[in-house]
């Protein structure tokens, strides 16, 4: 198993009988050293109470610690719910000699159950005194129906030489994040902690636009939760990044993260980029691309394997965005199942159909000779999500 480790922060993952059925549920990042943040947080009306508390107290800038459970999103649970997250927090707080202050909550899990505060409380200590440099419980910990822990690292250059990213996210249902600057908005969770030291408005620009283009341009079902949260984390122990260095490193994480989740979408076999091109602007060609891969019946053509390319030139023709449909060239890979807006035959989609056998492949749609372009993040929707989701409060 890789280990995963960024100076300045500690993790750690238990069991605190959160989980309906068992097994680590209350993870815990703390930077006792202190660290700057920032946030982004879900767009959607209905928001977790530990989304709107994490929200106010990231713009302060500062934290020491982020209380993360999953088995329970302590959303829709009103003036109850925000005191479960401030009692909860004060407990951690007091375990780790912080202000509460700098301690963010974060929930993922079933909707309109208060958060269990003292059995949260109860654990306080085990969960402070399993405090390690090692991420791997902490990424387990936070999981609910993913199939698997999400982690990236990267390096990127410093004024102190080099320093690290890492990413740790859950999510592979009920993802479809819209994201905003600071404004409260299965659920998508990401962390991504440097070492590097930066001020909190530079990690907040860096983070929005990072964001834009990975966590906002990938999909599973459609639906965004209501504890979308990411935040983004530097201990200060390594040196100011190079021009550009910080936010390339962030868009290589960030995007991989994103794919991890479409890859373990709720029933999923197969995660595909669809990139739009040729259109007038890159906003047109990510209208595009984001009705494409939300699309029922595409998705449901990835999970058949079918290059059925008709599919994505429909989707294509109603996203409100004018093209010629003579002109359209459609690859599945590299084979070339659609030129100037029709079939180019049986041996084109053979080799499309051994394309989409892979985990993960590309589509790309040309609409015409513009320079608009943009790729957003897909998978297949199969018999699999319907049974995780017809069963996920039982």
């Amino acid at each position: 198993m890789t280990t995963y480790q960024v100076d300045g922060f500690e993790f750690a993952g238990i069991a605190a009988g959160i989980k309906k059925r068992g097994g680590l549920d209350l993870g815990l990042i703390a930077a006792r050293g202190g660290a700057k943040v920032a946030g982004v947080f879900t767009q959607n009306l209905v928001r977790a109470a530990p989304v709107t508390l994490c929200h106010q107290r990231v713009q302060a800038g500062e934290a020491r610690a982020v209380l993360v459970n999953s088995g329970n999103a302590n959303a829709c649970t009103g003036e109850p719910g925000l005191q479960a997250a401030r009692d909860t927090t004060q407990v951690v707080a007091s375990a780790l000699g912080v202000d509460p202050a700098q301690v963010l909550p974060c929930s993922t899990g079933v909707i309109g159950q208060l958060l269990p505060t003292q059995r949260i409380a109860e654990h306080a200590a085990a969960l402070v005194q399993a405090l390690s440099p090692e991420a791997d419980a902490f990424s387990e910990a936070i999981l609910t129906t993913d199939r698997f822990p999400k982690v990236v690292s990267t390096t990127f250059d410093t004024t102190l030489g080099p320093a690290r990213l890492l990413g740790i996210a859950k999510g592979a249902g009920m993802i479809h994040p819209q994201l905003m600057d600071g404004l409260p908005q299965a659920t998508m969770l990401s962390y991504l902690l440097t070492d590097a030291q930066a001020p909190s408005e530079a990690l907040r620009r860096a983070l929005i636009a990072a964001s834009k283009h990975t966590f906002d341009a990938c999909s599973v079902d459609g639906d965004t939760s209501t504890n979308d949260t990411v935040l983004l984390l530097a201990s200060g122990r390594r040196g100011e990044p190079r021009a550009g260095a910080l936010e390339a490193a962030l868009d290589e994480v960030c995007r991989e993260l994103a794919r991890l989740m479409a890859r373990d979408g709720e029933g999923a076999e197969h995660s595909v980029d669809i990139t739009v091109t040729g259109l007038a602007s890159d906003a047109e060609a990510r209208q595009v691309a984001t009705v494409i891969s939300t699309s029922l019946l595409v998705k449901t053509a990835l999970f058949g394997r079918d290059p059925n390319w008709g599919r994505l030139l429909a989707a294509a023709g109603r996203a409100g965005v004018p093209f010629d449909p003579a002109r359209a060239r459609i690859q599945i890979g590299e084979a070339l199942v659609c030129d100037q807006g029709m079939a180019t035959g049986g041996d084109a989609e053979a080799r499309a159909t051994a394309v989409m056998q892979a985990e993960h492949y590309g589509i790309t749609v040309s609409l015409g000779d513009g320079p608009g372009r943009f790729t957003y993040t897909t998978c297949d929707l199969g018999h699999g999500y319907v049974d995780v989701n017809a069963g996920y409060r039982s």
